[in-house]
């Protein structure tokens, strides 16, 4: 069956068929042969005691192996979501929330269907069913007690259950927590797994970002604008150093020609402080362009109006008194 779906697969390339191919094809190896046993198990001519012996068995695999189809064909199913919407798109803002939402729903379906099949093949086995009923005898206590030893685990779960349906944060969306800038890389039951600009990992509970304030960078948007500060003398000619500023990012790529601004926005003890804002498609870009203005001033400045940068001024005041030398012996 397999075979004939693989030259459906080669000749009519559809990518349906190429990814139940990838995921269903060894669990379905598996399960079909097992699904063939059990019905032809009853024909068999084996005692009583084998005969029940080899269905229990029987049960156990084709559960489990039922099971394995089960997640893999959730598998599928995000296969299908992800070729259809593409995260790499510059405005991606329904499609993070699409797939937040998605690989919480798949951790979830996943479990159940795992929780499920385990439960069965267990309660199968009547020791297990003697056991669950004097269980579901002494539930009240044991509930009590698992609520409290469970109770982070439980909040951590609720926590999750939250952020995946009202989206404080979502996948790759650009986070500052903790003083670090990274992209949000995974998202669990129990914590977020945060992408630091420098390669690290910084992995936090999912209770920080319902509990704790923390920076969103693409919430609504990923558009942002970048400051770039100067600080010159001020003979500065701050029209000139305008007029550049516009001239740079008119030919930079990395500017979306929103904002281009500069104002002084201080005026200190020796320096003025010039505040250039731009505004880019999203942080990377924006920190980029940020780099490559503030570069670019600076050497304006250094090549048109050295005497504009920033210098210690000191006079010293010639006095009518005449100088007197010091009696010997005094230094």
């Amino acid at each position: 069956m397999f075979g004939l779906l693989k030259r459906y697969a080669r000749r009519q390339d559809t990518f349906l068929a190429q990814s139940v191919l990838r995921h269903l094809s060894t669990p379905a190896a598996w399960f079909l042969p097992v699904l063939v046993v059990s019905f032809t198990l009853p024909l068999t001519l084996l005692d009583d005691r084998p005969l029940e012996v080899a269905r229990r068995l029987v049960e156990t695999a084709l559960l489990t192996t039922f099971a394995w189809c089960l997640v893999q064909a959730v598998d599928v199913v995000q296969d299908l979501v992800q070729r259809h919407y593409q995260l790499t798109d510059g405005d991606n803002l329904r499609v993070r929330k699409l797939f937040t939402q998605l690989q919480f729903v798949k951790k979830l379906v996943v479990s159940l269907i795992v929780f499920v099949a385990v439960a069965l093949v267990l309660m199968s086995f009547a020791t297990v069913r003697k056991i669950g009923t004097g269980l579901l005898t002494s539930a009240g206590i044991a509930s009590v007690i698992v609520g409290f030893a469970a109770q982070r685990s439980i909040s951590n779960l609720l926590a999750g259950f939250q952020i995946a349906f009202t989206q404080p944060l979502r996948l790759d969306d650009v986070l500052v927590v903790e003083g670090e800038w990274g992209r949000v890389e995974e998202i669990t039951f129990t914590y977020v797994v945060l992408r630091i600009w420098d390669e690290r990992r910084l992995v936090l509970p999912l209770n920080y970002f319902i509990e704790k304030p923390f920076q969103n960078w693409t919430r609504s948007t990923s558009q942002l604008l970048g400051t770039v500060f100067l600080y010159t003398d001020y003979t500065i000619p701050v029209e000139a150093v305008r007029a550049e500023l516009k001239r740079v990012v008119a030919t930079n790529p990395l500017w979306d020609q929103r904002v281009c601004v500069l104002q002084v926005t201080d005026s200190k003890e020796r320096t003025l402080e010039l505040r250039c804002l731009v505004s880019a498609s999203n942080s990377s870009r924006a920190f980029d362009l940020r780099c490559e203005v503030r570069e670019q001033l600076v050497r304006f400045i250094q090549e048109q109006h050295p005497e504009s940068l920033p210098k210690s001024r000191s006079l010293f005041e010639p006095t009518d008194r005449p100088f007197t030398p010091l009696p010997d012996g005094m230094e």
